[in-house]
This record gives structure tokens, C-alpha cells and sequence, in this order.
């Protein structure tokens, strides 16, 4: 097994201490260096000249400096905005003292907002369709603490999400972010050869369908079957590929057995959830993170029970996600 130097977007393969033995009962065994490339062969990162960026982790996030998000972003800025997204995928603004409606207009400069059907249900207390409320304290505990991609029970997954900070506890409630491109560059060849062009199904029902009203799930269930979508996904702006499937809302891989399905997503979930492809954000008050909900996964660390944390959540509707080519 081989992987790549991290973050000069070289595709150079350079031997590593990992260990992949055929007789190995365990595919992940690995020691030494995990590395990967931050980006894609052939994505140039032009010099940031507008914004300020300061790398939090090797592969995946970074802090934005020199932008206030309530404000006005010009096309330039927005631009490089575009490049930090597509090359660090978590991007951590601080000393943010925005509204919500300064929340709202720094999201729609990415596309359309979308409305979640299903917070009104188990997220009681929402005032606005395109923004979700998350507000977890002594009556209600925080639940996210699961590796996860936005939506993926959707035929157009999130684009991404903006999360800012409202109320945070005293201690905890930290938010981690996972790199799904590094997790994929990262996997043995045998294991990407067999994922390239599988296809997965992914589902609400067994996730928020259980914390709902019957009736409800019966009135929603029509219109919100449950959707395929490839296992390893291609990022359209630079072909990076990443997976693509969470323990949240994915069921099953199609086309396999149940029991290579069940073994093959252990093995992916086990490989995703590695430090090696992590950061981790610690909320400060007028903190607003952004994330590539395509290329990335996360986890919010439910540490802080009964201390309240209130955060406010826009996600971008996002595009029908696109496989590798056969």
C-alpha cells in the first residue's frame, strides 16, 4: 500500500509503514504515517490575496481571516472563499457578531437554502423553514454525536451547511469534521477497486422516522422514499473522489449481499472515523463554521449535558451526487 504526500495536491506515491498482509484478518491494519493529499492531482491553489488562511489540521480546515459574513462579499473574495472551500472543505470564521439575517445572506451567496422537513418534529421551537434551530440543554439532550453527512436521505444531498454559534456551555460541545477524500485516497487498492461504481441506499426513516408522530411519518413517507446514491462520490469542480456513505442514513450497499454490505460499510465507517483525517473545532463565542457537506463528514461532541448549547444551522441544497465513471 501506498499513499501521498499531504497537501501540495503531488499525486508522487511515497511507501509508508502500513501493513496490508493477505492473511491479515483485519484490512485496516495499519502503522506508521497515515497521509494524504490535501487536493487533488492537478488543482492549483492560487495565493490567497483577499482572505487570510491558517491551516487548523493537515488535510481538512482552516481559519478564514479579513471577511466579516454579515457584510458585503465582493466577487473576489467570494472567489477565494470558493478555492479555501474546495482545498481545506471546513472553513472556521471567529469574532462573527452577526444576525441572523447577516446568517441567512452570507448562505445564499452559495445557492439556494434548504428547508429540512423534519425539524419541526424533533427539533420543537423553529421559527424559520430555512433555518434550523439546535437547541440542547437539560430537556433536551444533544443527539448529533454520530459520524454524518448532511441529508444523504435526499436525491440532492446538502452542498453544505453554516453553522453558527448561538449559546454555548461552559465546557464541551465540541464540533469534528472528518475528510472523505483523505479517508478514500487512504484505503488499499483491493478495497477502492471493489467500492469504484457501488451503489448505496440511504434512508430517513430509521433516524428521524423514530423520533417522529406516526402520522407524520405516514404524510411525509410518500414523498421522501428512500434514495441511491453512489459510494464513492466525484467532487464535479475537481474530480476529487470521495466516500460517500454514513452511519446515519445509509442502509445498505446494493447489489452485494447483506453480509458483504454490513462488512464493507464497518470497514469504511471504521476507516472515515481515523484522527489521522480529523479536526476539531472549539466554539467560541461569534463563531461560524462552513463545511463542504459533500467531501466531509461530522460529529458533535454531546459532552456538556445539562449545560445548554443553541446553535443556528443553514444548509445550501446541493445536486444529485455522481459516481465514479464506468
Amino acid at each position: 500500500m501506498t499513499t501521498t504526500t499531504g497537501g501540495t495536491g503531488s499525486a508522487t506515491p511515497v511507501p509508508t509503514s502500513t501493513i496490508y498482509g493477505e492473511s491479515a484478518t483485519d484490512p485496516l491494519l495499519m502503522y506508521g504515517p497515515i497521509t494524504a493529499d490535501r487536493s487533488p492531482e492537478g488543482f492549483t491553489a492560487r495565493p490567497y490575496r483577499r482572505i487570510g488562511v491558517t491551516p487548523a489540521g493537515t488535510t481538512i480546515g482552516a481559519e478564514v481571516t479579513g471577511v466579516r459574513l454579515g457584510g458585503d462579499v465582493d466577487a473576489e473574495t467570494l472567489a477565494e472563499l470558493r478555492q479555501a472551500l474546495l482545498e481545506w472543505k471546513v472553513l472556521v470564521f471567529r469574532g462573527q457578531d452577526i444576525s441572523r439575517a447577516d446568517h441567512r445572506a452570507f448562505a445564499a451567496l452559495w445557492g439556494d437554502l434548504e428547508q429540512h422537513p423534519f425539524f419541526k418534529y424533533t427539533q420543537p421551537g423553529q421559527t424559520d423553514v430555512d433555518v434550523a434551530t439546535l437547541a440542547k440543554g437539560m430537556d433536551s439532550a444533544g443527539v448529533e454525536n454520530s459520524w454524518h453527512n448532511d441529508v444523504t436521505w435526499s436525491a440532492t444531498p446538502s452542498f453544505g451547511a453554516v453553522l453558527r454559534a448561538v449559546e454555548l456551555p461552559e465546557s464541551g460541545g465540541d464540533t469534528l469534521w472528518a475528510d472523505t477524500a483523505a479517508a478514500y485516497d487512504t484505503l488499499p487498492e483491493s478495497i477502492r477497486e471493489r467500492i469504484d461504481g457501488l451503489v448505496a441506499e440511504h434512508d430517513w426513516l430509521h433516524a428521524f422516522g423514530a423520533s417522529m408522530p406516526q402520522d407524520s411519518v405516514d404524510m411525509l413517507r410518500p414523498h421522501l422514499p428512500a434514495v441511491r446514491h453512489p459510494l464513492v462520490r466525484v467532487i464535479p469542480e475537481t474530480g476529487r473522489k470521495v466516500l460517500f456513505a454514513c452511519q446515519v442514513f445509509t442502509t445498505r450497499i446494493l447489489g452485494v449481499s447483506r453480509e458483504e454490505s454490513d462488512h464493507l460499510l464497518s470497514v469504511l465507517y471504521r476507516h472515515i472515523q481515523r484522527p489521522e483525517f480529523q479536526v476539531r473545532l472549539r466554539w467560541r463565542p461569534d463563531t461560524v463554521a462552513f463545511w463542504d457537506n459533500r467531501a466531509c463528514q461530522h460529529y458533535a461532541v454531546s459532552d456538556y449535558f445539562p449545560q445548554k448549547r443553541v446553535m443556528d444551522r443553514i444548509s445550501i441544497v446541493g445536486d444529485a451526487p455522481v459516481g465514479v465513471a464506468g
